[in-house]
């Protein structure tokens, strides 16, 4: 089995090479951030003659979180629970997504092993700069999407991915020049310690050991032919399910040709 995230940024825009990029990739589940629509909006038409079901969460043109699968979906969540709010008024905005999907017959079966899968898709807020609202916002936001993980690890068998734009850059090495971000987001300590606090608690990231690539690169400046880009985008998977892990593959070419996201698909494969 195949999973995959990609902050498609709009995918209104780019239907065209989201579903090209499921045809060739051959992804079972494709985890989506920034969509950039509600669901009314959402072109729902292409994925189904795909053969792909789909689970949306929009609220309106910014943000905006989606999940593909060819899997049947037997749940969907569209917040996780104590998920913080932001702005005037205050708004839960839409940025989580759980997908439940049966892996009945598709993973390998095992003694004790859950016949679902759980995946979240997460558009972490970008923290805009460290003394701005937003910022303690990303922070209380990642405590609380860890707060709620730790209830989820709680069962031992559990299958549960969380996948996205998680905005950080954990080492300096996930930022082509660190001087460049000095006194920004993304790399400051908080928001790294954040990061890592999932791995203290259990989570397995699953892409970095295998695959070396940046996910992202800034459309100003020449970023992407320089080589100029960012590793923001992860998989974070629970134990039981990170041991079925059997590769992961950061899709850099999906950067290139006209139309391109800022961002990359990340894939991983399950067996």
């Amino acid at each position: 089995m195949r999973f995959a995230t990609w902050n498609v940024n709009s995918i209104r825009t780019r239907i065209d090479r989201v579903i090209a990029f499921l045809e060739r990739s051959d992804t079972d589940i494709l985890a989506m951030q920034e969509i950039k629509c509600r669901p009314d909006q959402f072109p729902t038409a292409p994925f189904e003659e795909a053969g792909y079901q789909v689970a949306v969460h929009g609220l309106n043109q910014w943000n905006g979180v989606a999940v593909a699968s060819r899997l049947a979906i037997t749940d969907v969540r569209d917040h996780f629970p104590h998920q913080p709010s932001f702005g005037e008024p205050a708004t839960v905005e839409a940025r989580a997504l759980g997908v439940t999907v049966d892996v009945t017959g598709v993973l390998e079966a095992r003694e004790g092993s859950p016949s679902s899968l759980t995946i979240w898709s997460l558009y972490v807020p970008n923290g805009r700069e460290l003394d701005n609202p937003h910022y303690a916002y990303k922070l209380d936001w990642l405590a609380t999407l860890a707060e709620q993980g730790r209830t989820w690890l709680s069962d031992s068998q559990a299958l549960i991915a969380l996948v996205g734009d998680w905005n950080v850059a954990p080492h300096d090495e996930d930022v082509w020049d660190m001087s460049v971000f000095e006194g920004s987001t993304h790399v400051s300590r908080a928001e790294r310690d954040a990061f890592a606090a999932f791995e203290r608690d259990g989570w397995v990231e699953v892409t970095r050991d295998r695959v070396t690539n940046y996910t992202y690169w800034d459309y100003q400046k020449l970023r992407f032919p320089k080589n100029q880009g960012m590793r923001i985008d992860f998989a974070y998977c629970s134990a039981p399910l990170a041991a079925r892990v059997t590769g992961a593959h950061i899709d850099r070419d999906e950067r290139k040709g006209k139309g391109a996201s800022d961002h990359v698909p990340v894939i991983v494969d399950v067996a």
